[in-house]
């Protein structure tokens, strides 16, 4: 790219963010809803000039791009699938715009649990039963030879908030000058469990871009990583965080061969037992702890990735 008095546009994206869309599935009496927050970013070499020049002559409107997600809303048949959903978005605006070199859709589903009435699911009435959400960020180029290459597919798990009150220990760590904290047999274990998964997926041709991707369980492996996240952390003696999130993202590596990493961030969640010993020798400390105090902050933060190792890919 020629650089002018010295300068030149390095990369560029813009699109429309932060569209809000419910799709309310009514093909039988028993409703459901998907309920959105999409961004979609649009990137190419012919964008430049709407930066330097000022011209717009190449610009696909914002409001456009937003459109364009209620109306592939309305016909898509793959709502329910935030992968896919993404990799129709994206391949129409690379089918749309032949000088759309890239798009980069992001999207976030917002929890409805279906509510119970009298001891029955309810056919179309819900309630937010938390702020976890389902995410996947899903970026698509343009290739040679009419290909569509996925430079990067990754879907993820946010917000999902978990505790137990027993099942974990932290002892034999790094004693010193600066250490103040005792060591616990037995402590109350809490997170706000953050993960990613990322897909490894070959560059396929334009036509069979979207029938490649369904062959991914996407929304089976999203429940399988959920059901393992859950399962490991409410089971395992746990020894540290670190050790916890090891076993929680190998089991979800061995599991899926669609995966080649997984990710987590796992904030520590304290609560610590209240000295109750100034108030008539009341005892609640170690393992006569019943009351408890949270602590927002500051907090822990263990995070780590876990990858498939070398040789072991197994690709479509």
């Amino acid at each position: 790219m020629a650089a002018v008095n010295n300068v030149f546009l390095d990369k560029q994206e813009y699109g429309k963010d932060k569209v809000r869309l419910l799709k309310v599935h009514k093909t039988t009496k028993i409703h459901r809803v998907d309920d959105l927050t999409i961004r979609c970013l649009l990137s190419g070499a012919e964008f430049t000039t709407s930066y330097t020049e000022a011209s717009n002559k190449r610009v696909v409107a914002t409001d456009s791009i937003k459109n364009t997600c209620y109306i592939l809303a309305k016909s898509s048949k793959v709502v329910d699938t935030l992968e896919l959903f993404a990799a129709e978005l994206a391949n129409h605006f690379l089918n749309t715009y032949d000088w759309v070199e890239g798009a980069h859709v992001t999207i976030i589903r917002h929890r409805w649990a279906r509510m119970n009435i009298d001891g029955k699911p309810h056919n179309h009435s819900f309630w937010r039963d938390g702020e976890e959400t389902r995410q996947t960020d899903l970026f698509v180029k343009r290739g040679a030879n009419g290909l569509r290459n996925v430079v990067a597919l990754k879907s993820a798990i946010a917000g999902l908030l978990v505790l137990k009150t027993t099942g974990s220990s932290f002892e034999d760590f790094v004693r010193d000058e600066y250490t103040t904290l005792p060591e616990t047999k037995d402590r109350i274990l809490s997170t706000c469990v953050d993960s990613t998964w990322e897909f490894n997926v070959p560059a396929v041709k334009t036509e069979h871009f979207a029938s490649h991707l369904a062959q991914i369980p996407f929304n089976n492996i999203y429940d399988s990583v959920r059901d393992v996240t859950c399962k490991t952390f409410a089971e395992d003696e746990s020894a540290s965080v670190q050790a916890t999130l090891y076993k929680m993202a190998a089991q979800s590596i061995r599991n899926w061969k669609w995966l080649d990493r997984v990710s987590y961030a796992l904030p520590n969640k304290h609560f610590f037992a209240v000295d109750l010993n100034y108030f008539r020798g009341t005892k609640n400390l170690q393992e006569h702890a019943d009351v408890y105090q949270p602590v927002a902050d500051p907090s822990g933060l263990i995070t780590a990735t876990v990858a498939r190792a070398p040789g072991s890919h197994a690709r479509l």
